[in-house]
């Protein structure tokens, strides 16, 4: 028998299973390729670092960040690529870098930065699955290290001001929107009927911007004028997780985990 897989990541929220992208990315990965998580939603009864979310959890190895996550599974022969020509693995490897290097940078600033955004919708949700005290310091952390994450890869102070920096990276994010709309055209997949590595990267991005209600949606706005990015995200949530999410409204409901293939509450004894 296999060794179980745990995922601990973010939770979710607004019709998603996860409102965190990297998380977000594994889990979407995971369902195209077969590969049975075992789901550990972090709550505020969770006593692990948040730092490296999300992190997969075998019996002897520990692994962080969504691409070494997804080469951990596809050496365990979960491998949603199979498929794939050289060609159309290398247009995911450019791909998935123009999401992390035009996309992500505003994505960050529309969560974390944006304070209207921060303050009336990212920072209560995940001050809510923190526990005190900690609940009132580390979101905090986590917005400057969103700033610093944006300043070190769009900003070279002093020669840039920050709005400056927001005004670029807002450009910048939706011409990538535009690139990958036109790139999937009227496709169900970026390559194709099945879906791979690069669509679960893509729905880990856009779903969060899609479907978190916030109070300022420029971002947002754009990604909903491209239609065929919103069926794309819908068609995942519908065909990938609606068994997933009935679950999770119930444990919204009384502050229970259910499964998500298997999603477990972490208790006081954890």
């Amino acid at each position: 028998m296999a060794a179980p897989l745990e995922l601990s990541c973010w939770g979710g929220g607004w019709g998603l299973p996860s409102v965190h992208c990297e998380s977000l990315v594994v889990m979407a990965y995971a369902k195209f390729s077969g590969a049975p998580l075992k789901v550990n939603v972090i709550d505020n009864t969770w006593r692990g670092s948040r730092g490296d979310v999300p992190v997969l959890t075998t019996e002897d190895s520990i692994v962080s960040q969504p691409a070494k996550i997804l080469n951990f599974l596809r050496k365990q022969k979960y491998n949603a690529d199979y498929e794939l020509s050289a060609k159309q693995g290398a247009d995911t490897l450019a791909y998935i870098a123009l999401l992390e290097e035009k996309l992500l940078p505003a994505l960050l600033h529309t969560f974390w930065v944006e304070s209207d955004n921060y303050f009336s919708v990212t920072k209560p949700w995940f001050a809510s699955r923190i526990p005190f005290p900690l609940s009132l310091i580390l979101p905090g952390r986590m917005s400057k290290g969103a700033l610093n994450r944006i300043l070190l890869t769009r900003g070279e102070p002093p020669l840039y001001h920050l709005q400056e920096v927001e005004a670029q990276i807002y450009r910048d994010a939706k011409e990538c929107l535009n690139l990958l709309s036109k790139r999937l055209g009227t496709s169900q997949f970026f390559f194709g009927d099945t879906p791979s590595t690069l669509d679960a990267y893509v729905f880990g991005f856009l779903a969060p911007l899609y479907k978190v209600r916030f109070p300022k949606v420029q971002l947002q706005e754009h990604l909903k004028q491209l239609s065929n990015l919103c069926r794309f995200c819908d068609d995942i949530l519908s065909s990938y997780f609606r068994l997933s999410l009935a679950a999770f409204s119930c444990v919204n409901r009384n502050q229970q985990q259910i499964d998500f293939g298997e999603v477990h509450s972490h208790d006081s004894t954890t």
